[in-house]
């Protein structure tokens, strides 16, 4: 099995590496220390102690807070998103393009959507503006919670790492 330097899980991140070496490392079998790297790489990008458990995104991570020892959702700029098992993007400030001027702005008039039937929700961090995820459904569909991940089994069955004791 191939084991890969810290430096080249940054550059995965990044999206900077070379496409032949980015398709063998998701060829491969998975090793335990890429994803321990993979933690380390993204913990040095953020500002806060929180340690982080799984990524939920590029911005979004699920990670234990430092003082409670809850599991929360929590952006990189360090606002938190509700508990890891809640749906992060009813914390979100969210952007409904559900006119046809609005949905204009994405696609020209002919290829956009008709916006009694689809409409584009953008879910956006209200501390720092990033954008976390887009959806288009039609217009009465709930926001759903898509991903909730079963982290207990995750790390003991997948990684086989000690995860972070959590508060009830």
């Amino acid at each position: 099995m191939t084991s890969y330097t810290k430096k080249e899980v940054g550059d995965l991140v990044d999206g900077r590496l070379p496409f032949n070496t980015v398709h063998r490392m998701l060829s491969m079998p998975k090793d335990v220390e890429r994803f321990e790297l993979y933690l380390q790489v993204l913990q040095e990008r953020v500002s806060w102690p929180d340690k982080i458990i799984l990524a939920r995104g590029p911005h979004l991570y699920i990670v234990q807070d430092a003082k409670s020892k809850r599991w929360v959702n929590k952006c990189a700029c360090g606002h938190v998103m509700g508990e890891y098992h809640e749906n992060w993007k009813l914390y979100a400030n969210i952007f409904v393009r559900n006119s046809e001027a609005l949905l204009n702005e994405l696609q020209p008039k002919l290829m956009a959507p008709h916006h009694e039937w689809q409409e584009i929700r953008e879910f956006i961090c209200p501390e720092c503006g990033i954008m976390h995820d887009v959806e288009a459904p039609v217009p009465w569909y709930p926001i759903l919670n898509e991903f909730e991940p079963d982290i207990e089994t995750f790390y003991r069955d997948w990684v086989k790492l000690p995860l972070p004791e959590k508060a009830n």
